[in-house]
């Protein structure tokens, strides 16, 4: 390994992959997204990058760890129960494997994700 292995962000051309999430986990409007996925481990357990949603609402089910930096927008992450959790610029959380419940987007999102995916034992 050597310097030129390190992802710098800033310097990235990732090209982005832009989907919406299947037809039956939409709840409201036209959620687009897309993703630079700028660092995917040899083993695809690990994987870094920048994720941008448009306004909408879906269901969400987390097989993965995430921890989540959002750079713009503001979002409401709703549990099973309905309890919800508003977040915004600046905001830093993870949402473990496991959870599930739904993802609004109020403003248009972005957001610094950083993902683990335990392998199947």
């Amino acid at each position: 390994m050597n310097i030129q292995q390190i992802v710098d962000f800033a310097q990235a051309t990732t090209a982005p992959e832009h989907y919406r999430p299947a037809a039956e986990k939409i709840l409201k409007g036209d959620p687009e997204q897309s993703v630079r996925n700028h660092y995917g481990s040899p083993c695809g357990q690990f994987n870094v990058g920048i994720w941008e949603g448009a306004v909408g609402h879906w269901t969400v089910s987390y097989t993965e760890h995430e921890y989540c930096e959002i750079l713009q927008g503001v979002s409401v992450i709703r549990d099973a129960d309905g309890n919800a959790k508003t977040v915004r610029a600046g905001d830093r959380f993870v949402i473990p494997a496991g959870f599930s419940g739904t993802w609004e987007v109020l403003e248009p999102c972005r957001k610094v994700y950083v993902i683990f995916e335990q392998a199947a034992r």
